[in-house]
């Protein structure tokens, strides 16, 4: 496991296997950023002319590494690029992809040195918090041939005040992601709605939550029919957990509602075989708001935060769900279910109206929701609707705050026709193919109770990258939206 600390000795006294600097793009070629002061001069002043003849430009996570010979007390010289030379501060998220690409650079190392631009304790914490989402590793299931563990330990070089703290706060951040990114890494034969409860249930007790889980009788009883329909098909059983954190000092509450569909087959409306076999991070909102909790206990944040981890399998049986049954849910009212694909939307709705019983200022409900928001926004952009437009504002600025991508999407009116039913309340699919994204987020809304503020991210292209890794980003699980959850939970505790 990777750790991080915080030490203000000179770049070129440190000990360590590398030392990473920063590089800036320019017209006249690759420039030295700030942060390794003495370094060109420790290697004769060619740093310039050593980093032109190997290619290097300093474009953003470019990475180059050049041996020291004895000039320094580290072998290596770990280069990575900047981009073009800021006309101010260097941002956050421009040094947090760096760190993580840097990082994941120097995998069998055991100590790296980061002399990157840290002036402030916020710079600090994006290089600590990077270099450890960078550094991220799953290798559970790995028996035979090569393999190079994550880099052992990194040293943050800054002299900033408050960067220990802001380190200890990177720390606990990555420690949550990290371990949401080893839940959506995990297959399903081995995370199952049970087990994942268990999981929540053990480690949230570990964190000081208040744990709560609902098997499926107790589901069946409580009236949870989205969940239970959801969950009927598979052999592994549905559960709902309830995680409470709790401050004496909080004068606030909010909630978490996640979709945790551990294996999402498309039930009875199978999935085409090129859409399922990443279907194991169709759990990555449930991930996320259980990630969040844990860590924001551990900061223990004035605030009291509730979670609802709304977890089933997807499955075909002779006991799933059929198109064109009728769902009875927590809220009381009815859904027709037009296709057994739009699942999560059904587990959600029961997770917004139980938690809605909390009487929280607002909720805000994470999913993995539709194929629509990736056609919409991408792999790399969560879409964000809500009833509130100044909430849904704050959301996206939230996540932007922390490096994850958000767009602010509208709610129109003209698609809730499109839900209606002839026999139930409301539809769970509309017909039209066009808007899929809006209209589920439309479907979601009319499970809000009246007054009661709330918002929906979609992170189905987020939640899991498909391709290669990217800064911090590794190639499978991401822990999407977990950072964005704990911005909320520190806002709305007055902490930043």
């Amino acid at each position: 496991m990777t750790t991080v600390r915080v030490n203000a000795s000179e770049p070129v006294s440190i000990e360590a296997d590398a030392l990473i600097v920063g590089v800036h793009a320019t017209p006249d070629g690759p420039t030295q950023a700030p942060g390794a002061d003495g370094l060109n001069q420790a290697l004769g002043g060619r740093l310039a002319e050593i980093l032109n003849a190997v290619g290097f430009t300093g474009k953003a996570e470019e990475i180059a590494k050049i041996p020291t010979f004895g000039a320094l007390p580290a072998p290596v010289v770990v280069a990575v690029g900047l981009g073009d030379r800021p006309d101010g501060d260097h941002d956050p998220e421009t040094l947090r992809r760096a760190a993580g690409a840097a990082a994941r650079s120097l995998a069998g190392a055991s100590s790296a040195a980061f002399a990157l631009p840290v002036a402030t304790a916020e710079q600090a914490e994006a290089v600590a918090l990077g270099g450890l989402l960078g550094a991220y590793d799953f290798a559970r299931y790995r028996t035979r041939g090569e393999h190079r563990a994550p880099v052992g330990e990194l040293v943050v070089l800054s002299d900033a005040p408050g960067a220990e703290e802001a380190v200890r706060h990177a720390t606990e951040i990555a420690t949550s992601v990290n371990l949401v990114r080893d839940l959506v890494n995990t297959p399903p034969s081995d995370l199952s709605p049970a087990r994942f409860a268990e999981i929540a249930r053990e480690m949230g007790e570990q964190a000081g939550l208040s744990p709560e889980v609902l098997d499926e009788t107790e589901l069946k009883e409580g009236g949870y029919g989205g969940i239970v329909g959801v969950g009927q098909g598979s052999a592994n059983p549905p559960r709902l957990v309830r995680l409470a954190y709790r401050h004496p000092e909080a004068a606030r509450t909010i909630a978490f509602v996640g979709k945790g569909i551990t294996f999402d087959s498309g039930g009875l409306s199978l999935k085409p075989a090129a859409s399922m076999d990443w279907m194991k991070s169709d759990m990555g909102g449930a991930g996320a708001v259980f990630g969040s909790l844990l860590a924001i206990s551990r900061l223990g944040l004035p605030i009291n935060v509730v979670g609802y981890l709304c977890l089933a399998e997807n499955m075909p049986s002779g006991q799933a769900q059929r198109p064109s049954d009728v769902l009875h849910t927590y809220s009381g009212k009815t859904v027709e279910v037009l296709d057994t694909d739009a699942e999560g939307r059904l587990v959600l709705i029961d997770g917004i109206a139980r938690a809605a019983e909390d009487d929280p200022e607002l909720i805000v409900d994470v999913a993995t929701l539709t194929g629509a928001q990736i056609v919409a926004l991408g792999w790399r952009t969560a879409g964000v609707m809500s009833n509130d437009d100044a909430l849904r504002e704050e959301v996206v600025d939230i996540a932007g705050a922390q490096g994850e991508g958000a767009w602010g999407m509208p709610l129109p009116e003209e698609l809730r026709k499109g839900l209606d039913s002839p026999i139930a309340d409301i539809a769970n699919l509309q017909p039209d193919r066009w808007g899929g994204m809006l209209a589920a987020g439309i479907f979601l809304r009319e499970f809000v109770p009246d007054g009661v503020r709330w918002a929906h991210i979609d992170m189905a292209g987020p939640a899991f990258n498909k391709g290669e890794p990217h800064g911090y980003t590794p190639k499978g699980g991401t822990g999407a939206i977990t950072r964005t959850l704990v911005g909320i939970a520190e806002r709305y505790a007055g902490r930043r």
